[in-house]
């Protein structure tokens, strides 16, 4: 099960690199920063932790591997961002919300809807908490070596 969660992470990640028209040389490592961020993901939700904090650590680890993949291949680390954090985002959750509204089953979609929100919600705060690390560190080193 959990090779088949690999590779079609892998694909999806790709292919929406190819969709982004991310530069060729850069699409193997899309989607390998999108299987490792859904990889962390499925582990942590079938150990029994919830999806919005099992959202934030795999973001997370999208933004850290983004930011590694970017010194590496002098690519602006955007590229490996959008279509690596693809894999995390509750599409497929969002339509059931839409499609209950449409149902006039509006008790379950407002849950539904709720849920979205707060996956959104967690992906920028794994996002965002990545990147203040990395600016801390950099400052902290370039203090270090300053003194």
């Amino acid at each position: 099960m959990l090779l088949a969660q690999l590779i079609t992470s892998y694909i999806a990640a790709a292919g929406f690199g190819i969709i982004f028209n991310a530069p060729r040389h850069a699409l193997i490592q899309c989607g390998m920063v999108g299987m490792f961020g859904w990889v962390v993901y499925y582990i942590l939700v079938e150990q029994g932790l919830d999806v919005v904090p099992a959202t934030i650590f795999g973001s997370m680890l999208v933004a850290i591997l983004s930011q590694i993949c970017a010194k590496i291949f002098k690519t602006p680390i955007i590229i490996f961002n959008v279509s690596g954090i693809i894999p995390l985002v509750p599409g497929g959750l969002a339509y059931d919300a839409m499609r209950k509204f449409v149902e006039d089953d509006y008790f379950l979609a407002v849950q539904l809807s709720a849920k979205v929100m707060l996956l959104a919600g967690a992906i920028a705060i794994g996002l965002m908490f990545s990147e203040v690390v990395n600016q801390l560190l950099k400052k902290t080193f370039a203090w270090l070596r300053l003194e």
